[in-house]
């Protein structure tokens, strides 16, 4: 059988951004829209709440470099001595996210192109196009003097390289690139024009000038040069990314280095392939839910951070203070909110909880945005709660201190989550519109958040010895390698889950035939002959009483068995959930897709036959338990999302409360949390009884 997670990965632990002896509490600070009696009130104010991190500069270019090549770093002087005297540290942002209306009208080719040919003007942020010579020079040469200004000031906690990696660009500039990388990756245009498929539609190219980005066309794109344009922008980004913290390397400063992942539904990286260049992962993550889906929206962040730092700590760059984004408006997002949110971020390795931004806006784009403190201003109960957040994250201080040797969350079932596996499912012509790999994943993950169970995310080429169960919710392309390392996996005693649509084709899209999921046929003991995709309002019944939506499939049986089958309709008594048994481990298809409650009780019984228990077993109703391994302690994260009370007994101590549970229970509210530093004893968690059952 294979290992536990906490023997399988790293000995590392925590630096750089991410201290060990305290949580980092801020957020972003933007002074220069403030005069000089505001910046000085802030930093009281920052004291007062606690804030030891203020991420400075990120949007701050036209003010750092007003002139190309002319730089104005008196005001930045000024605040970083006012803020390291006030005791505050300061990650330095490179502004390169926002370049200045000099720039953009000097370099009119620096703009970015989009599909369909036209240029953005600029009048935002994001106004750059990530291959533009002229862009990137004047990014290396902005940091470049930051880091010869700053790189080893004592205030320095650390780096944060540009904002949110993202903006696609279709200009000149990036077909050139392009085919450069094309170049590389293939090596000469037989071996391109075979992997592209290109004897479809007469697109056989005969010189590489005659390839373009996927601009827009008159009907579907090639689906592998869509792929390919893909990942080529994930390594520009990475690239730009690499070349800035070069030049900060060569100024001499060592400070760690960062920049920040946006979450969770736009995905333009390959952040797997960035971990060697980060000290720390750090992320962006705000809720667009107002029920308990944003309880799990904030773990799958969590989660897929923690995994995307090779389980050690990462950081929560930003969140929000006052409200919930979505659809259709602002809705309030509660102090109780905020708290619990934080603490689940926290319980799932992040190193601090930081906030865009420190003062709200008075005007500009973003003037709706909050802050830490709000537009009234601190004579408020929403900075009095930032000040509550900020001494309880001081009481919590002993849990950032990480474990010597292992991950930060033990958890012995992982997700795979892959860029290729998103941006596949984003091609033209597919079966269904409605296939989408960031909802297959969040629905996976979700289920097993109700289950309770720990979940890590993995790569395709990620070591699996360590787990027990792994789950595939949506990978359309599957190599050879990778189906045989799955089916090595299973036959050594793992348990593999794989939904609907992956393993439909190669790693360039090519259908794999003779039955689907071709890759991985013999794995599951199944051959599919006939898809059969649903529509908005259309589902299929299962013998069990649950339904399928979005898909179903004629599934014949090869070697597995069925453990669900479809009732009544064209479909009735056909294999819907199969099970096939492969050496020593299992391997499951799921060829519809279960209701809510339907996926968490597969989760159960896969979990539970693979040897998976969740964190605490029983738990009540709407409440959520999280451990997270210190270097000398366990602490046991209980966050109530209901109405009920608790009550929390054994453990060594309650540190969000600061009481002492093995001595009394100890109560937590309604839609309240606490952090147990654990012992022998075991902690016991359940609804505190009502006045009548107390009689």
């Amino acid at each position: 059988m294979t290992q536990s997670g906490i023997e399988r990965r790293g000995h590392g632990t925590a630096h750089g951004l991410t201290p060990p002896d305290r949580f980092l509490f801020g957020g972003d600070y933007n002074p220069e829209q403030w005069d000089k009696a505001t910046q000085v009130e802030d930093v009281g104010l920052m004291q007062r709440a606690g804030v030891n991190t203020a991420t400075v500069g990120v949007f701050a270019w036209s003010w750092l470099e007003p002139a190309e090549g002319h730089y104005d770093f008196a005001w930045l002087d000024e605040v970083i001595e006012r803020l390291h005297e006030g005791g505050i540290g300061v990650i330095l942002a490179t502004p390169t996210a926002s370049p200045p209306p000099w720039f953009s009208l000097r370099h009119p080719d620096a703009l970015p192109v989009q599909p369909d040919g036209s240029r953005h003007t600029h009048g935002s942020r994001d106004t750059y196009a990530i291959s533009a010579p002229a862009y990137r020079e004047a990014c290396r040469r902005i940091a470049r003097a930051l880091a010869e200004r700053y790189g080893t000031h004592p205030a320095l906690r650390g780096w944060h390289i540009h904002n949110e990696y993202g903006s696609l660009d279709y200009s000149e500039h990036a077909a050139a690139a392009f085919r450069r990388w094309l170049q590389r990756r293939y090596g000469s245009l037989a071996e391109l024009n075979r992997r592209w498929y290109t004897a479809f539609w007469s697109q056989r190219y005969g010189d590489w000038a005659e390839i373009f980005p996927p601009r827009q066309t008159q009907y579907l794109h090639n689906p592998t040069q869509a792929l390919d344009f893909r990942r080529f922008m994930a390594d520009e980004f990475r690239d730009a990314y690499v070349e800035q913290l070069a030049e900060i390397r060569a100024a001499g400063s060592q400070a760690p280095a960062t920049t920040n992942f946006m979450l969770p539904d736009w995905n333009h990286l390959d952040h797997w392939s960035w971990r060697p260049h980060l000290d720390t992962v750090s992320i962006d993550h705000y809720l667009d839910s107002v029920d308990d889906t944003g309880e799990i929206h904030v773990a799958y962040a969590g989660d897929l951070a923690r995994s995307w730092a090779d389980g050690q700590p990462w950081l929560l760059m930003e969140q929000g203070t006052t409200h919930v984004a979505l659809a259709d408006r602002y809705a309030p997002k509660p102090p109780h909110r905020v708290l619990r949110n934080t603490l689940s971020y926290l319980a799932r390795g992040s190193q601090g909880a930081l906030f865009f931004q420190w003062r709200a806006s008075a005007a500009g784009s973003e003037a709706w945005h909050g802050g830490m403190v709000p537009h009234v201003g601190p004579n408020s109960k929403r900075f009095d709660s930032v000040v509550e957040l900020g001494a309880t994250l001081r009481r919590l201080a002993e849990v950032a201190d990480p474990p010597a040797e292992g991950p930060v969350v033990a958890a012995e079932v992982a997700v795979l989550w892959q860029a290729d596996g998103w941006w596949a499912l984003q091609s033209p012509g597919l079966p269904s519109p409605r296939l989408s790999f960031p909802d297959a994943v969040r629905r996976a993950h979700a289920a097993l958040w109700r289950c309770g169970i720990p979940t890590d995310f993995v790569s395709t080429d990620a070591d699996l010895s360590g787990y027990r169960v792994l789950v595939v919710p949506a990978m359309m392309p599957v190599s050879a390698d990778l189906a045989a390392r799955w089916r090595e996996f299973t036959e050594s005693g793992g348990t593999v889950v794989v939904r609907y649509f992956s393993g439909m084709t190669d790693e360039d899209l090519h259908v794999i035939g003779g039955g689907y999921p071709g890759a991985l046929r013999d794995l599951l003991g199944i051959r599919t002959t006939e898809l059969r995709p649903l529509g908005q309002d259309e589902w299929v019944d299962l013998d069990d009483g649950t339904r399928g939506t979005q898909w179903s499939e004629t599934v014949e049986l090869h070697g597995a068995e069925a453990v669900l089958r479809y009732a009544g309709g064209p479909l009735d008594g056909g294999p819907a959930v199969t099970r096939h048994p492969v050496g020593a481990g299992q391997a499951w298809y799921v060829s519809t897709g279960l209701d809510g409650e339907g996926l968490r009780r597969l989760f159960a019984d896969v979990c539970a036959q693979a040897g998976v228990a969740p964190t605490v077993a029983g738990l009540p109703e709407h409440v959520e338990a999280v451990r997270r391994r210190g270097r000398e302690h366990t602490y046991l994260f209980v966050l109530n999302h209901g109405q009920v009370p608790l009550r929390i007994t054994g453990g060594e101590l309650e540190l969000v409360h600061d009481a002492d549970p093995s001595a009394a229970p100890v109560r937590v509210p309604p839609l309240g949390a606490a952090v147990v530093r654990e012992n022998a004893s075991a902690v016991h968690i359940a609804a505190e009884p009502t006045r009548d059952g107390d009689r």
